[in-house]
């Protein structure tokens, strides 16, 4: 805790878990199918009954309610405090005194307390080993995590190039902005992003309609464009990497590809779901 809170004293850490509850105040029912379904198509399932599941880096817990809600055995962790706050107030919304969803509070680059997790049929990261300030250690650090034969479900933010050494930038002025000033920023990106959006559209001779994709926002894994913006923006440490650097640092490890969905290029995050193999190996 005290470390966390001193990072964000000095400007070095996004404090994700207070953006995440401003999340919990719209989680709906839809939001909560949509995440199911997300599990379901990438790790290509109906159910996780008798599966464990590890969700590293929480934030909401709206994954880790998915998988629950999909009959997984779930641990969450995160090492945001408020992040794991959060998580618990989810799972006792919905899924109090079940003693088949475990929250913590934890740190990925401690390998003391991964190696005191076990091991887990289905490790999902979903965006966050990029914001730990040291992302190759703890992509490391997760194979350690995945039972032979189970799946790791991780994105990370893809690489490119100079734009991407902006986004860093950007990230950083705003971890180390007061708080009157990181809603201008916010805002500011928000319109740049929508009048990208429509100049895209006509110079394809479409319409413009430029809250079109806001409308269908919630299908996205269930999430908010308003909390996602914010992360977007705030989200510090900050790393990328290309497609083809996690399919190589993987496939080293004995690890397969089974399922890729990457942001063609674009700022986002690339999806990968890997299978251990069974005499895989760190």
């Amino acid at each position: 805790m005290n470390n966390f809170l001193n990072e964000v004293n000095k400007g070095e850490r996004f404090e994700f878990g207070k953006n995440w509850n401003r999340f919990l105040k719209v989680l709906d029912e839809e939001r909560i199918s949509e995440a199911e379904n997300s599990l379901k198509a990438m790790l290509c399932v109906e159910s996780l009954a008798n599966k464990s599941f590890l969700d590293v880096g929480s934030g909401s817990g709206l994954f880790s309610l998915a998988a629950r809600r999909l009959g997984a055995r779930v641990h969450s962790f995160d090492y945001d405090p408020y992040s794991a706050t959060c998580t618990n107030e989810i799972k006792q919304r919905f899924f109090p005194s079940d003693n088949h969803w475990t929250v913590g509070q934890g740190d990925v680059l401690d390998i003391d307390y991964l190696k005191s997790l076990g091991r887990f049929d289905v490790v999902y990261a979903w965006g966050v080993l990029h914001h730990t300030g040291a992302m190759w250690q703890a992509l490391e650090n997760v194979k350690i995590l995945v039972a032979p034969k189970g799946q790791l479900f991780i994105s990370i933010y893809n690489d490119q190039g100079d734009a991407s050494k902006r986004w860093l930038r950007l990230k950083r002025y705003y971890s180390q902005s007061p708080e009157p000033l990181r809603i201008t920023i916010v805002v500011s990106v928000g319109l740049f992003f929508a009048i990208r959006s429509i100049l895209k559209r006509i110079v394809r001779f479409q319409s413009p309609q430029p809250f079109k994709n806001l409308a269908k926002y919630k299908k996205n894994r269930g999430m908010s464009y308003w909390t996602d913006l914010i992360d977007w923006v705030g989200g510090y440490p900050f790393e990328v990497a290309r497609p083809e650097e996690v399919f190589a640092f993987f496939h080293a490890g004995r690890y397969e590809l089974i399922k890729l969905i990457t942001c063609g290029g674009d700022i986002g995050c690339n999806q990968f779901v890997f299978n251990r193999k069974e005499d895989g190996n760190e």
